[in-house]
């Protein structure tokens, strides 16, 4: 079982990810800026953090095997966080990212389509240069898990597709649930398949 630092763990996706590594036996310190908003789950120890806080951060992560990032892109700031893992001296670094990063066809990505909602475009591109910012890292065993265009609360079905930089449609969208990603992203915690890589998972 791994140790594992969740930066993020009172979120939409966080909790998720959170209530995941509890129930498959991780022990989790669970991050955010107001930790009694974190669920209270065996295994969880819930700390007070501050994303822009380099060293408080750091020493937060300190000690762990594994950091995850389940933050807004627009709420952080992808050096910062970088600097903080690095500064704990944890290699592993998984992030929850976005979708607008992934192709639709041969050099077109998803934010950059007429269609892309121009509410959400924003943190699109920021969660983009967050990619391109890692892809510059390698000092770390990170992975950046991109989520199908529709990502929402849903069931834990278990039943999904794994991609890599292509986004993933059916004939009923593009979407996966939160808690079909959460599995996938503690699945690449306990057998990492994706060092310093982005991949994708979608229905």
């Amino acid at each position: 079982m791994a140790k594992v630092a969740l930066i993020g763990a009172s979120g939409a996706v966080g909790s998720r990810l959170l209530r995941e590594l509890s129930d498959r036996g991780h022990t989790v310190t669970g991050i955010a800026r107001n930790p009694e908003k974190i669920v209270s789950l065996p295994g969880v120890t819930a700390r007070k953090g501050d994303l822009f806080d380099e060293k408080g951060l750091a020493g937060l992560l300190r000690g762990h095997d594994v950091v995850i990032s389940a933050v807004h892109f627009l709420d952080s700031d992808a050096d910062r966080l970088i600097a903080a893992v690095r500064a704990s001296g944890v290699k592993r670094y998984l992030v929850v990212g976005g979708a607008g990063s992934l192709e639709v066809a041969p050099g077109k990505r998803l934010v950059d389509t007429p269609e892309f909602p121009a509410i959400y475009k924003a943190e699109a591109q920021k969660g983009a240069d967050f990619l391109d910012r890692l892809k510059t890292v390698g000092d770390l065993d990170w992975t950046f898990l991109s989520p199908s265009a529709m990502f929402v609360p849903g069931e834990r079905t278990g039943k999904f597709r794994l991609g890599k930089d292509t986004l993933l449609a059916s004939d009923k969208g593009s979407s996966i649930s939160f808690e079909d990603y959460a599995i996938v992203m503690v699945d690449e915690i306990e057998k990492p398949a994706h060092i310093r890589q982005r991949f994708t998972v979608g229905y």
